[in-house]
């Protein structure tokens, strides 16, 4: 039995949620093409994400540990990947669209540079003058104009919703992108949001529970982890690695059964019965239960203390702040030595919106690797 496309928009139809955003109700393309025989329209843009060159980037870039501080920890690419994953538990309990909750979650991070969130905030005071820097925006630019993969068209070519879900993801909708529908975004875009901040509040405690930063002890500050530890019958003061790898899994299973209760509950109160209705809800519907709320904020409060303050994380967000100051210094005063390609693209975009792209792009050992030639 075959099942395409059109048989594949019916039966999403049929099965997701009345919010939901259904396929067969996308805004399309903004070039017209041809759709696939046997993928739905969010199942064409979730490969075409995968598929990249800003994806495959992503397993060399930071997440709070740089490539270098080991194996284990997790990169941009794993990050997203734990995301993808989180978002879909949640928006198959909800009755959402798990295609376009995947191709959000899998593009959210694509505008990241090098070096985390401590390299956007460099490239922002570095690009205050002319325009500033924002991963929402870069990840737009790259889906829209800077992967070229296509004859006719520049950037993707990704169906309305996706870009929506990227330019609603933790801002409002950044330069560039004009919604055809201004609110909350869909509801799956809201989810992959509540989904990014639970992901990375659990495995950033696991990475820094095995990096060391964070000591065993430590968690006893942080009620939730002392109540999921009693639970479980695990000392925190003696966490050895089966133990830790068991507080972080019943950590991300609370945080998502809390987030699908407050959410599920949160729909139902406001009474949306459409995707429209979704965007135009006066406040968004993706949420914590109020407790949950509660003990995220105190775990995100503590790894902010704890460890992205961490002496050792703020010598390489150092290093960090002068590689790309560097580069960016060397290349905009000699932009004879950029590749060839960024350099044909300064007569259309400037000399120091040019730069920009191409750092962002870097990879943290590509961009330690430039630094290192230029300034030996």
């Amino acid at each position: 039995m075959l099942y395409p496309r059109e048989r594949l928009l019916e039966l999403e139809a049929e099965r997701l949620a009345p919010y939901a955003q259904k396929g067969k109700d996308t805004q399309g393309r903004q070039y017209p093409e041809g759709e696939s025989r046997f993928r739905t329209p969010y199942q064409k843009d979730r490969d075409r994400i995968l598929h990249t060159t800003a994806f495959r980037r992503l397993e060399y870039k930071t997440q709070v540990f740089p490539n270098w501080a080991g194996d284990y920890y997790r990169t941009r690419l794993t990050h997203t990947l734990e995301v993808a994953q989180v978002s879909r538990s949640i928006a198959r309990a909800l009755g959402l669209n798990e295609d376009l909750t995947e191709a959000i979650a899998l593009s959210h991070d694509l505008g990241h540079p090098p070096f985390g969130h401590t390299g956007e905030k460099v490239l922002h005071e570095l690009m205050r003058e002319h325009g500033g820097f924002e991963h929402n925006a870069q990840a737009l630019r790259l889906l829209t104009q800077l992967e070229v993969r296509y004859p006719g068209f520049r950037g993707l070519n990704l169906t309305y919703e996706v870009l929506e879900g990227i330019a609603t993801h933790e801002a409002a909708y950044p330069t560039g992108f004009r919604p055809e529908y201004p609110g909350q975004g869909t509801l799956e875009a809201q989810v992959v949001d509540l989904s990014d901040a639970i992901a990375y509040a659990a495995h950033d405690l696991d990475d820094g529970l095995r990096s060391g930063l964070l000591r065993p002890e430590e968690l006893s500050e942080v009620p939730l982890l002392q109540e999921l530890s009693k639970a479980e019958g695990l000392d925190l003061s003696r966490l050895d690695e089966l133990s830790r790898r068991i507080l972080v899994r019943q950590l991300l299973g609370y945080l998502i059964t809390e987030a699908i209760e407050a959410t599920h509950a949160k729909v139902a109160a406001a009474g949306v019965d459409s995707a429209q209705a979704v965007r135009q809800h006066p406040e968004r519907l993706a949420a914590l239960t109020p407790q949950g709320e509660k003990a995220h904020g105190e775990l995100k409060a503590f790894l902010k203390e704890r460890l992205y303050r961490h002496p050792q994380v703020l010598r390489e967000r150092r290093r960090a702040e002068a590689v790309l100051e560097g580069l960016f210094a060397a290349y905009t005063r000699h932009p004879e030595i950029l590749p060839r390609e960024v350099q044909a693209r300064i007569p259309e975009e400037g000399l120091e919106r040019a730069v920009c792209d191409y750092l962002a792009g870097m990879t943290d050992r590509f961009a330690l690797e430039a630094y290192r030639q230029l300034f030996p």
